[in-house]
C-alpha cells in the first residue's frame, strides 16, 4: 500500500483557476470593445452606400420623367413599380413605361424599419424632399449628415 507522500492528486487549485479567469477578463475587456465599434462602422457604411444608391436611381427617374423627381407619397411605389412619362404606377411590362428602379426600399440600417417622410430628425427613418430630390437618413443627426 502506497504511504501518503506518494499519492499525488492531478487538477487544478483555486488559485490557477482564478489566474486564468482573471486573464480572460482582461482579454475580453480588450477585445469587446472593438466588436462593438466594428459593428457601427459596418452601420455607417450600409447607410452611405444605400443613400448613395437611392440617389444615384432617382436621378435615373428624373432624367426618365421630364426632370421631375418621385412624389413624397408614392416614392416607394413609384421606385420599384412601372410608371409612365408622368410617373404614374403602371402595371408591369406595359408599352413605354419605365423601372423599376429598385427591387424594394432599403430599410434604414440603423433603425430596421423604412417610413419616408420630409419632417424634423427622428420623425422617419428616411428624409426625402421631392422638390429637390434630397435623400438621407433622418432616424439622427449623425445620420442626417451622410
Amino acid at each position: 500500500m502506497p504511504s501518503q507522500l506518494q499519492i499525488r492528486r492531478t487538477g487544478f487549485t483555486l488559485v490557477e483557476i482564478l489566474v486564468v479567469v482573471v486573464i480572460l477578463g482582461v482579454l475580453a475587456a480588450i477585445v469587446v470593445p472593438q466588436f462593438t465599434s466594428a459593428a457601427s462602422e459596418t452601420r455607417d457604411n450600409t447607410m452611405k452606400t444605400t443613400i448613395h444608391r437611392v440617389r444615384v436611381q432617382l436621378e435615373i427617374y428624373k432624367n426618365h420623367h421630364n426632370n421631375m423627381y418621385p412624389t413624397l407619397a408614392n416614392l416607394e411605389a413609384q421606385l420599384t413599380g412601372e410608371t409612365n412619362i408622368n410617373g404614374v404606377v403602371v402595371p408591369a411590362n406595359t408599352p413605354g413605361s419605365f423601372g423599376p428602379y429598385i427591387m424594394e426600399f432599403p430599410v434604414n440600417p440603423k433603425t430596421g424599419t423604412k417610413t419616408i417622410g420630409s419632417g424634423a430628425i427622428g420623425t422617419s427613418d428616411w428624409y426625402y424632399n421631392e422638390t429637390t430630390g434630397a435623400f438621407h437618413g433622418n432616424d439622427s443627426a449623425e445620420s442626417r449628415l451622410f
